[in-house]
């Protein structure tokens, strides 16, 4: 594994970042040729105040059609007020989050900007990642302005049994039947909270929170406690599928446009680096 660059170098500033988008349109966070993504975009715009490359480091990588409301980005950009663009500056960095705002699309918005504390890497700094995943049951009409923030799913879902048997996969466990394969990760994760509660539009919510989580695990999640939830396997079989490590079928992911990232956990500023430390001794442990 590459190690991180935990300071800007000389002549640099890192700045922390909080994004909200709308995943709709975008082939995921990560840049990837002749496709439209949200590190494109953000990196563009960057680029075209900043007038020099930048290279982001995200919290989460979302995929394609997947939202955030609480996403987190780190960015190395040439610092206005001490270093050698100082003279040059055409903006300060309370203007960054308007000016930038100004040159996205609506679908993106910059939330907050702010100086990273020593240390702060917006992946391996982080203790943990919240996702959110919303289903309309029962066949139920989806009101057109949440079209795209919701699931719908045919068959009536019995919460009981989604919150029994996402019970049983808290913990640190190997999820690889939940994850699609990626060459050089790990799939051992921890899973600290997996509940559900229908909201005052009766809407199923579903509140994820893990250390991280690899590529496609939470909609995989989802797919598998819907089977039992809508009668179609006991809560057991849940169980067994996590113990298999045998991959589940593609055809029980659910859809990404019910799913958003809301929120990263950090420590405070004098655990950064220890936290740097221990995300990277383990990934090379698992690996």
């Amino acid at each position: 594994m590459t190690e991180p660059t935990l300071f800007a170098e000389s002549g640099f500033l890192r700045i922390r970042m909080d994004l909200a988008y709308d995943g709709t349109n975008y082939s995921g966070w990560s840049k990837q040729p002749d496709r439209r993504t949200i590190q494109s975009e953000v990196e563009n715009a960057l680029q075209k105040l900043t007038r020099t490359p930048v290279d982001t480091i995200v919290a989460g990588r979302t995929d394609a059609g997947v939202h955030a409301t609480g996403q987190v980005i780190h960015v190395d950009i040439p610092d206005m007020e001490n270093g050698p663009y100082a003279k040059k500056a055409e903006w300060n960095l309370a203007d960054l989050p308007y000016r930038l705002n100004r040159i996205l699309d609506e679908d993106i918005r910059v939330l907050k900007v702010g100086v990273a504390p020593v240390g702060f890497h917006a992946r391996f700094s982080a203790l943990r990642r919240h996702y959110e995943y919303k289903i309309v049951d029962s066949n139920r009409s989806i009101l057109p302005l949440r079209r795209f923030d919701v699931a719908p799913w045919y068959r009536p879902l019995n919460i009981d049994l989604l919150n029994a048997s996402s019970a049983l996969l808290l913990g640190e466990h190997d999820f690889a039947a939940f994850c699609k394969f990626r060459a050089g990760g790990t799939t051992i994760r921890t899973l600290e909270t997996f509940e559900w509660q229908r909201n005052a539009d009766g809407h199923l919510v579903a509140k994820i929170v893990a250390d991280a989580f690899c590529y496609s695990m939470v909609r995989n999640l989802v797919g598998a406690v819907v089977c039992v939830a809508d009668g179609r396997f006991p809560i057991q079989w849940v169980k067994d599928v996590l113990s298999n490590r045998v991959r589940i079928s593609d055809s029980l992911v659910f859809p990404s446009r019910g799913l958003t990232f809301v929120q990263v956990d950090y420590p405070s500023d004098d655990q950064l680096l220890a936290r740097i430390e221990t995300t990277l001794r383990r990934r090379n442990e698992e690996d």
